[in-house]
């Protein structure tokens, strides 16, 4: 079931924080350009917009052994590629954003700054890298996705007018209520067409606590939340999903994690309250 939400004047005057303060992963790829440019769209008329490029000096690219060695590696040419990778996205994005450059994995200078600007949202491209190799090999995704406090965009391709489109998880859990409850706002903001998912399989949803959010207007579906999520995904532009803040080994099979790296289109993982420490 589609529903279409109109704006009014209480949801244009009252603050979607997650959006307030949004910071993007800038690598000088399309798929970074592209979440910057739906950090953008989705950023708050006053909120704050942030582009941050890591560099970083692999083992491999050290020479030689042992203590001392020389290092061969071009270390202002690199922050000079991360400069650019910013100056080309600001070049494009409508508001205006900060750069900054900074040395480190990018997952790990990415979480720092988010910990330390107090940032809402961290937004960064899918590359496709899928969800069984991410965890072998670190993702960007993958780590950020786990170890964020703050709430998560992994953007993929969606058209200039995005988001039309927005599937939201409710199964009437408190996270799954402010995951409706962000996706109602951006639906009345883009007037876009707001559908609900309510799945059943696997340990199901609460039916009571689904109609005290929803207001009995959601698609049921048979499946498993992710599977249900990600079949929905084929159309639209954004999933909403809630996250419960898990991290470390009792991340790895939360339904946000899983659905960030499947779905087709782009997910935003609601997070208020940071994970659980």
């Amino acid at each position: 079931m589609s529903v279409t939400t109109e704006s009014t004047t209480a949801d244009v005057v009252r603050s979607e924080t997650i959006f307030g303060r949004i910071l993007v992963g800038i690598d000088g790829s399309p798929e970074s350009h592209e979440a910057a440019r739906q950090a953008a769209r989705l950023l708050e008329q006053e909120g704050e917009l942030t582009l941050l490029s890591a560099y970083d000096i692999a083992p491999a690219m050290i020479g030689g052994t042992g203590m001392g060695v020389p290092v061969y590696v071009d270390e202002e040419g690199m922050r000079n590629a991360a400069e650019a990778a910013v100056r080309d996205v600001r070049a494009e994005l409508e508001p205006a954003a900060t750069g900054k450059v900074a040395r480190g994995r990018t997952w790990d200078v990415l979480l720092r700054e988010a910990e330390r600007s107090g940032d809402t949202l961290v937004a960064l491209g899918s590359h496709g890298l899928g969800r069984a190799l991410g965890i072998v090999m670190g993702s960007t995704v993958t780590e950020v996705v786990h170890k964020a406090r703050c709430s998560v965009l992994v953007a993929r391709t969606a058209g200039a007018e995005f988001p039309r489109r927005i599937v939201v998880g409710v199964d009437g859990s408190p996270e799954s209520a402010a995951a409706y409850e962000t996706a109602r706002r951006l639906a009345g903001r883009f007037t876009a067409d707001l559908w609900p998912v309510v799945a059943h399989g696997g340990k199901g949803a609460d039916n009571a606590l689904v109609r005290t959010i929803v207001d009995g207007r959601q698609e049921d579906l048979p499946d498993d939340p992710v599977a249900a999520l990600v079949a929905a995904a084929a159309d639209a532009d954004l999933v909403v999903v809630g996250s419960r803040g898990l991290q470390g080994l009792g991340s790895l099979g939360s339904v946000s994690e899983r659905v960030a790296h499947q779905a087709r289109a782009s997910v935003l993982i609601v997070r208020e309250d940071g994970p659980d420490r």
